[in-house]
């Protein structure tokens, strides 16, 4: 991966018809919180969540690939960030402390965990109990696109169902997006 390849995967999300900044207004970030943002990508999310949640707050940018991580660290210090702590995932673990996270963040990554219910269920230990897990992944779609050709979504309901097997409570359903679902829960 180069510097352009990351460069593009921020494209997307920034685009203002992808709706980031409602995006992230929804999240009601605040200072001092922790977050992860998992699936990172070229890291256009991590680093807004460092400027909102501050310098008491952290930012856990987590991706499968080196070259974003790398990508993102540069950047964090480029913007004087040193609130962003960019971690390589491996193995469907995150190296984090326990219940340490205000919010888990996981934007169009969902269709690519292969059992998700327990990837679901393993999150939870990272979560403070009043913690949150926002879920953002592509809709099906009957159109000729992307995401339809590659399996790249996920249904609204699967992930609703996946998400309680996994002893969650859907706590928020936003409808502002128009190729996702955007979903927020809790631990009851």
């Amino acid at each position: 991966m180069t510097t352009f390849q990351a460069e593009i995967f921020n494209k997307k999300p920034s685009d203002p018809k992808n709706k980031p900044d409602q995006i992230i207004k929804a999240l009601a970030l605040r200072q001092g919180q922790s977050i992860v943002d998992i699936g990172s990508g070229g890291g256009y999310f991590s680093l807004r969540f460092a400027k909102i949640v501050g310098e008491k707050g952290r930012v856990y940018a987590v991706d499968t690939n080196q070259k974003f991580i790398d990508f993102i660290s540069q950047r964090a210090r480029e913007k004087k960030l040193n609130n962003i702590y960019p971690i390589l995932a491996r193995e469907d673990r995150l190296d984090l402390q326990e219940q340490s996270l205000d919010v888990i963040f996981m934007r169009n990554i969902t269709h690519h965990l292969s059992n998700r219910t327990q990837y679901f269920v393993n999150l939870k230990g990272f979560l403070k109990p009043d913690g949150k897990i926002i879920i953002i992944d592509y809709k099906p779609s009957k159109s000729f696109n992307f995401s339809g050709m590659f399996g790249h979504h996920v249904a609204k309901e699967t992930i609703i169902q996946e998400m309680e097997d996994a002893g969650y409570s859907l706590e928020k359903d936003f409808d502002f997006l128009s190729k996702q679902h955007f979903t927020l829960y809790s631990i009851p």
